[in-house]
């Protein structure tokens, strides 16, 4: 075919192919009208998922301190954008997104630039990420890098950008980025950083954050500390290009040296056992809605004191034994509310995480006995001046039916009769045993129910020795009557339960009653002070003690005890093995230490206060050889007479005999004159 043939069949065959090409094009444009159309009415029309902001609940001690955060994977307090700082978002749009106030949600140039470089590369690497656009990844997408991710991610941040302000997206971003080490959001990283709420956040410490989220762990000034400062820097001079900051204000924010706080070790870490009660009680008190614990924004504001926790753990670790299994449990109740003000339910929680304060398998042994004592004194069956005798002895009960043969610590007895005082400060068992066969065991638990003890007791004599388990926590709030002048507020962990936007979900209104008489309180107080005297079982830990305290100690083969008061303050203190081993000598004196330091610590700046007498007590010297109100010519010595406290109408109405003088010849008669007087004066008449 020539020349000539060939040109002329091209020309014939090129409107065919215009005619193709022009109708492609219409084709195309169509589409793209379409799609356009399409996704314009989507995002009109359609609706965003939902999406919340899960954020951590707080659980704070009685002045705010954060005591641990219940993260439910995520650490964040949501604030409203007025709560932030002003220069942190100043640095967070010159970082990110400086032109966020101008695009809809996509920054096209930039789009444009990043998919070219996509393009080039045969990757998908590089993301025109507005802030609009890194929201709507977090809140709606997955962080896959795929085209489809990309489109939807485009749509959902231009539908952002219909339904809520920019001020809206930008509260959303900064409460929703990730800050590195479990923080989410600015308030959290706020905190976790410089310990500040986000709206004291300085120039430079906005500077240093807001850099953050570019690389969260590369980025880390607890990790990277100079690839840190070095973006902080880079954040400044993008401020200063931008506008938002002055050339003296960047070179002032350069020169500023930003004190960042240390990691927690452990999250949680204070008072762990005490956390783990307030989530427990917590989750009982919401109920339903127990699902807010992870993931609602609550602050749980408890009960406890802080400084009263560090001296409660600082006394268990001085006094406990290292590298041994021997354990121990504190809990301190405020009297006067039942405010739980401090707990330690063991010597390390990372090991073990069993409450023991908790614990209903050990036996309170004597710490029990002022239960005994506080029946036997209401019911008038015994009082300071009741004598028994202290000796091994065999006791009948069931109708005679079975015997009880208890002993005394050591099988140390004092061989004659003793009084109350006498027998609660050497810990007697014999005058316990012979106090509950006089008022009856039921008696006995009765008073421990109006004391708040719910743990399964039996009416045997074995009782009066506590032989029946009760977990220092009963142990403790039962003694706070004692404290309280006979009143009882049940023992509280949380004081208020608040949602994110501060609307009161629960808060405790405690109630007061009174369980047992102002006199039989104070009664039993008195005479458990003597457990310090010479003589007493806690009178190796006397001297520690600088202000008015009662208590008792408590010892079985397993388990040592000592649980006391002052009128601020009732605390019970175990110690022993988990498994039940017998402690040893050495072991059952550690109770009493640790309660003593720690009392003092933790009343260390509130001043020294007796325990108030009430009306109905009758305060008397008694001779104690004799229980009568002393006098001359009684028998022990004057210096030996004890000042004794009873309830009104109980007290003695006699005083002792007066004796002639022993040294005349003849001794005594039964009238308690000698023989020689009488004869004397039978002979002068």
């Amino acid at each position: 075919m020539d020349r000539k043939t060939k040109r002329s069949t091209r020309a014939k065959r090129r409107p065919g192919r215009l005619r193709k090409s022009h109708i492609l094009s219409l084709f195309l444009l169509s589409a793209s009208v379409l799609l356009f159309g399409a996704l314009a009415a989507s995002v009109r029309y359609g609706s965003l998922p939902a999406a919340s902001f899960p954020q951590s609940t707080q659980i704070t001690d009685a002045k705010g301190g954060v005591l641990a955060s219940l993260q439910g994977g995520v650490n964040r307090r949501t604030v409203s954008l007025k709560d932030i700082s002003p220069w942190l978002v100043k640095a967070t749009l010159a970082a990110e997104d400086r032109r966020f106030y101008e695009h809809a949600g996509l920054d096209l140039r930039g789009l444009a630039r990043a998919a070219w470089v996509d393009v080039r590369h045969m990757s998908k690497e590089q993301g025109a990420s507005t802030l609009t656009q890194q929201l709507a990844r977090n809140l709606y997408l997955s962080h896959e890098r795929t085209w489809s991710r990309k489109l939807k991610e485009a749509w959902y941040a231009a539908k952002l950008e219909q339904t809520y302000s920019k001020d809206e997206i930008l509260e959303m971003y900064l409460n929703q980025i990730y800050y590195g080490h479990g923080a989410y959001g600015a308030e959290a990283a706020s905190r976790l950083y410089f310990n500040k709420p986000a709206k004291e956040l300085t120039l430079a410490e906005s500077a240093l954050l807001a850099g953050i989220p570019k690389g969260p762990r590369y980025y880390s000034p607890h990790l990277h500390p100079d690839q840190a400062a070095a973006r902080q820097r880079t954040v400044v001079q993008a401020m200063k290009e931008t506008g938002s900051i002055t050339v003296r204000q960047a070179e002032q924010a350069a020169a500023v040296a930003v004190n960042v706080q240390p990691l927690p070790k452990n999250q949680g870490v204070i008072a762990p056992y005490f956390v783990d009660y307030v989530r427990k009680r917590a989750a009982e008190l919401l109920g339903e809605e127990e699902s807010l614990l992870s993931e609602g924004g609550l602050t749980i504001t408890t009960t406890l004191d802080g400084d009263m926790q560090r001296a409660a753990e600082e006394a268990v670790a001085a006094k406990m034994p290292k590298d041994s299994e021997l354990q121990a449990a504190l809990v301190a109740i405020d009297p006067a509310t039942g405010y739980i003000k401090a707990m330690v339910g063991g010597r390390n929680y990372a090991a073990n995480q069993f409450n023991r304060v908790f614990a209903t398998t050990r036996q309170p042994g004597s710490s029990f006995k002022p239960i005994l004592y506080a029946a036997a004194l209401d019911k008038r069956v015994v009082t300071a001046a009741s004598r028994f005798r202290s000796e091994p002895t065999i006791f009948y009960y069931d109708d005679n039916r079975k015997i009880y043969r208890p002993s005394n610590f050591n099988d140390r007895y004092s061989h004659e009769e003793i009084g109350l005082r006498q027998a609660i400060r050497t810990s007697d068992n014999i005058y316990a045993v012979n106090t509950i066969m006089q008022v009856g065991p039921e008696e006995v638990i009765g008073m421990a129910r109006r004391l708040g003890v719910t743990a399964p007791l039996s009416a045997v004599p074995s009782l009066a020795l506590g032989t029946f388990p009760v977990s220092p926590y009963e142990m403790a709030a039962a003694f706070t009557a004692f404290a309280a002048g006979g009143s009882k507020t049940e023992p509280v962990a949380i004081v208020r339960i608040a949602d994110r936007n501060g609307r009161v979900l629960y808060e405790n209104r405690p109630r007061k009653t009174q369980v047992i008489e102002p006199s039989l309180a104070y009664v039993v107080t008195d005479l458990l002070r003597s457990v310090f005297d010479t003589g007493g079982t806690g009178h190796r830990v006397a001297k520690m003690l600088k202000r008015p305290v009662a208590g008792k100690s408590g010892t079985t083969s397993s388990d040592a005890w000592f649980v006391g008061y002052t009128p601020e303050l009732t605390t019970a203190v175990w110690v022993g093995y988990d498994r039940g081993r017998a402690i040893s000598s050495s072991e059952a004196h550690r109770a009493a230490p640790i309660f003593a330091q720690f009392t003092e610590t933790a009343l260390a700046h509130v001043p020294a206060r007796e325990f108030e007498v009430p009306e109905g007590v009758v305060s008397l010297d008694i001779d104690p050889a004799s229980g009568l109100i002393a006098g001359t010519g009684c028998p022990a010595d004057e210096r030996e007479k004890v000042r004794e406290v009873f309830l009104a109408g109980t007290e003695p109405t006699q005083t002792c005999a007066v004796k002639e003088d022993a040294k005349e010849p003849g001794g005594t008669g039964e009238n308690g004159a000698s023989w020689w007087s009488r004869l004397r004066n039978w002979w002068t008449g």
